[in-house]
């Protein structure tokens, strides 16, 4: 095995039920054993019966066959909720030989609530012995930025020429509790940062886009807002007979934006009397997948420095 065949890159992500069946094990992983009302797992098995299923685990598979192809390294996925595990990566990748790992959450701004919690089902696995590169974030990757824009350009141009109106664009990301960025966390920072980078790079000017926080929780406190409700009743205040979204704190297509968005925002804006469109999710996009490989490159080219360096080349 030579040196770079050691070295693997670790995709972490939510992961995601197969079947509304396996909904109430899932919710257990997402709230740590802590019980769910009834009610809350019938709701939510409710938005994935509308959706049919959602693709996030086959999207993620995708990304990581795409990125090894672009890398000519093993890539590998872990899951904090659902099937195929942290714990199950881990344990592939020491049978594997694998001796360094390039770890790279599927969630591009950091928070303790997502990322943080994938570090350390990690960090608290004692098979997990090979060297760890963890990347905390990269919110604002200039790649991941054009992916971005790509995305919102080219659906955005045809929303807006069908209703021959120029279409405000509600940028969003995944809320998290009030108490979270409180204490320090950086998340709704580089979220925002991230809209503001898209805005520029899709040549929006300031009073083209908005920010909103989606999908609140059903429980614990007060969330970060202001929701996309809130936010569509306020442009439509301001004259507009309809909206773009796009998501950007998410990089492939999952509950979260195929029933937030597609129905639940949709049907709201519907009873305000607009119209709703979305940008396409990044999925397999190959931008994304060009953001991905840097990432993991610029580890490597730090590796190859030091170790010209400590050979004295």
């Amino acid at each position: 095995m030579t040196e770079s065949e050691k070295t693997a890159v670790l995709l972490l992500a939510h992961g995601s039920p197969v079947s509304v069946d396996d909904i109430p094990e899932f919710l257990l992983h997402v709230t740590g054993g802590r019980p769910l009302p009834t009610e809350v797992i019938e709701e939510v098995k409710h938005r994935y019966r509308l959706i049919g299923a959602s693709p996030l685990t086959c999207w993620t598979f995708e990304q990581r066959d795409l990125l090894a192809s672009e890398l000519g390294l093993p890539v590998y996925v872990g899951m904090r909720n659902w099937k195929p595990f942290i714990d199950e990566a881990v344990l592939q990748m020491r049978a594997d030989g694998i001796r360094r790992v390039i770890v790279i959450c599927l969630a591009p701004q950091n928070s303790r609530t997502s990322v943080g919690l994938y570090r350390l089902a990690l960090s608290t696995n004692r098979e997990a012995t090979f060297a760890i590169d963890f990347i905390e974030s990269w919110h604002d990757h200039p790649l991941l930025i054009s992916a971005f824009a790509e995305k919102l350009r080219a659906a955005r141009s045809l929303a807006c020429a069908e209703t021959g109106t120029k279409l405000p664009v509600i940028f969003t990301a995944h809320s998290v509790p009030q108490r979270t960025v409180a204490e320090g966390d950086p998340y709704e920072t580089q979220a925002k940062e991230t809209a503001a980078l898209v805005a520029r790079e899709a040549a929006l000017e300031s009073d083209d886009w908005t920010f909103a926080f989606q999908s609140q929780g059903m429980s614990g406190g007060p969330w970060l807002g202001p929701t996309v409700e809130a936010t569509i009743l306020d442009l439509k205040q301001k004259g507009h007979g309809g909206v773009f979204i796009q998501p950007v704190g998410f990089v492939s297509d999952h509950v979260e934006v195929l029933f937030d968005i597609d129905i639940a925002f949709k049907g709201f804006a519907e009873q305000q009397g607009m119209r709703l469109w979305r940008a396409e999710s990044l999925n397999g996009s190959k931008t994304l997948t060009a953001a991905l490989a840097d990432l993991a490159r610029v580890i490597l080219t730090r590796d190859v420095t030091k170790l010209n360096q400590g050979a004295g080349l």
